[in-house]
């Protein structure tokens, strides 16, 4: 018997190269995915390019938007009936200007992208768990949520955030059968970082799949003891 065979495993930033990466590792091990993402196209494809066999459907969401979550919760409900495994990996990055230059939009789209989705997510979600009997919520923070850095303070200030949702949730359902930790990838080795920074050494960087299997073990019944932890992810730079 597969692993994760009977149990259903939500992904958001499902067409998104880390997220991708979480899919294709957990339906090879059995999950039935339910992916999340808001452009459905890019959806279409990454569900077409699943392991052979999969069971997997997709779901267009704006993670940002309370009232869509809920709508994609229940229709996850709907086609599974249950929801074991949450894996929060949509984000955004961007860079800016020194902070008293930083406008509203910057602030607040970081703050959405990375915190605001893992909140409304793991909030429609939670009552599933609990119903359920327990489950597994695996968060994606950032190396850079542990020391602020110039330029670059919206999006470490959600990243942190993250670590915070993570560690509250922990506390809050650890009596409940639902663990709760979240990972700190360093640069990940993807398209586009790699034409952002070509002289870099890319080879010290993290694949997708190395972060994919941090997050298959946080989900898995290996990490049963394992609540509120940010697990650094960063490879060798």
């Amino acid at each position: 018997m597969s692993e994760f065979e009977g149990k259903t495993a939500i992904v958001t930033g499902a067409a998104g190269n880390v997220g991708s990466a979480v899919c294709a590792a957990l339906a090879a091990k059995g999950a039935t995915l339910a992916m999340l993402d808001l452009d459905e196209e890019a959806l279409a494809s990454a569900k077409a390019a699943l392991p052979a066999g999969s069971t997997a459907a997709t779901f267009a969401v704006d993670l940002i938007d309370p009232t869509s979550v809920a709508a994609a919760v229940d229709a996850v409900m709907q086609s599974f009936g249950r929801i074991d495994i949450l894996a929060n990996v949509a984000g955004g990055f961007a860079m800016g200007p020194p902070l008293q230059e930083t406008d509203d939009k910057v602030w607040n789209l970081m703050m959405d992208l990375n915190a605001r989705s893992v909140f409304n997510m793991s909030r429609a979600v939670l009552p599933v768990m609990q119903a359920g009997g327990g489950g597994r919520i695996v968060n994606v923070s950032a190396r850079a949520a542990l020391q602020g850095k110039g330029n670059m303070g919206p999006y470490c200030a959600s990243k942190a955030a993250v670590i915070t949702l993570t560690e509250t949730l922990a506390a809050e359902n650890k009596h409940q059968g639902i663990n709760v930790n979240c990972i700190l990838p360093g640069t990940v080795d993807t398209p586009q970082n790699r034409e952002s920074m070509p002289d870099q050494d890319h080879d010290t960087w993290v694949p997708t799949a190395a972060l994919a299997d941090v997050i298959v073990f946080l989900a898995s019944d290996s990490a049963r003891c394992v609540t509120g932890a940010a697990v650094p992810v960063y490879g060798r730079s």
